[in-house]
């Protein structure tokens, strides 16, 4: 699976009437989309699809027409994501109308075609399902774990001492938070 580094955008235009198409992580859709309402009053149309893993690492994916008729645009900007294994984004395409009427497959095409140029020029990185964990040392391994909390990806949120030693809570790659949990367990509870 892949993702995006950053929102990308694209334009394109289709018999006179515009497509902007935006290429957002997920947990800014709907804020988003608040914002290109505001920003284009005069646009007919804010059609979106989504792909996301919820908590329990299940694939939730919908496309929203937006007044298009049926399956002619959410579900065509949904099926790109899809085809580029896209994850944790969503793609807006805001549709200012031209005055021609393109048809169910001219519709078909334009909204699949504004996606894919959002997707061409978007920065697509591989991936890495992000986790949070806690670890703990004792005093005398506190510069080794705190050597292992400096690797690349890793955040520290929290760091706690106490009479044992210290409790760091770390965010990072799942994957690594495993590797560093093995290593540096919690202490039984007393």
């Amino acid at each position: 699976m892949k993702t995006i580094a950053r929102p990308a955008f694209a334009e394109t235009e289709e018999k006179k009437s515009r497509f902007l198409a935006e290429l957002v992580f997920y947990d800014d859709l709907a804020k988003r989309i608040n914002e290109l309402r505001a920003l284009h009053p005069k646009a007919n149309h804010h059609v979106n699809a989504y792909r996301y893993l919820n908590d329990e690492g299940q694939l939730i994916e919908h496309g929203k027409d937006d007044g298009e008729p049926s399956g002619t645009s959410g579900i065509p900007c949904l099926k790109v994501l899809q085809g580029r294994d896209l994850i944790n984004v969503a793609v807006i395409v805001t549709r200012y109308f031209g005055g021609t009427k393109l048809g169910t497959g001219g519709l078909v095409r334009a909204y699949s075609g504004a996606a894919n140029a959002a997707c061409d020029v978007a920065e697509i990185i591989e991936y890495i399902p992000q986790g949070e964990a806690e670890i703990f040392a004792g005093f005398s391994d506190a510069g080794t774990l705190e050597q292992a909390c400096a690797q690349d990806g890793i955040t520290i949120l929290d760091r706690q001492f106490d009479t044992t030693g210290t409790r760091i809570k770390i965010a990072g790659p799942r994957e690594t938070l495993a590797e560093l949990a093995g290593k540096f367990p919690l202490p039984p509870e007393e």
